[in-house]
């Protein structure tokens, strides 16, 4: 069997820095997704007698070209190392011209991006109406 020869290809650079604008907007309009959508789908009040954890916030958060959607649980466990913990589950990665790639936390502890080149709006959308990103 012949090896497949090696070649150069084209890889444009990511940007390394995200507009203040498109921070302020992605901000806000994904906040919006999470008070009216998210949070009271996914955040109910502490069971009486909890086994096991539970969803006590959900929240967003920037880092580098990274957005995130956050949500804080609490561990009731009698041998919890810490009373909360924090676990993203879905992350929008800003890759120019105001487009982003959506990707969803899997359970191997990796991001896996599901969907490219998206405009804000329809990546928050795919946030609120695909079972890939529920928290």
């Amino acid at each position: 069997m012949a090896k497949s020869k090696k070649q150069w290809i084209w890889a444009p650079a990511k940007p390394s820095k995200v507009p203040d604008a498109l921070k302020r907007e992605v901000s806000a309009k994904a906040n919006a997704l999470v008070e009216e959508h998210i949070r009271p789908e996914h955040v109910k009040a502490p069971p009486r007698n909890p086994r096991f954890n539970y969803i006590e916030d959900i929240f967003t958060k920037w880092r580098g070209r990274y957005f995130y959607f956050m949500a804080k649980y609490a561990s009731a466990a009698p041998n919890r190392i810490s009373p909360f913990f924090e676990v993203g589950f879905a992350r929008l990665e800003f890759i120019g011209e105001n487009r982003f790639d959506l990707s969803y936390f899997r359970h191997t502890g990796k991001w896996w991006s599901a969907f490219f080149g998206l405009t804000v709006d329809e990546a928050l959308n795919l946030v609120r109406s695909e079972g890939l990103f529920n928290p």
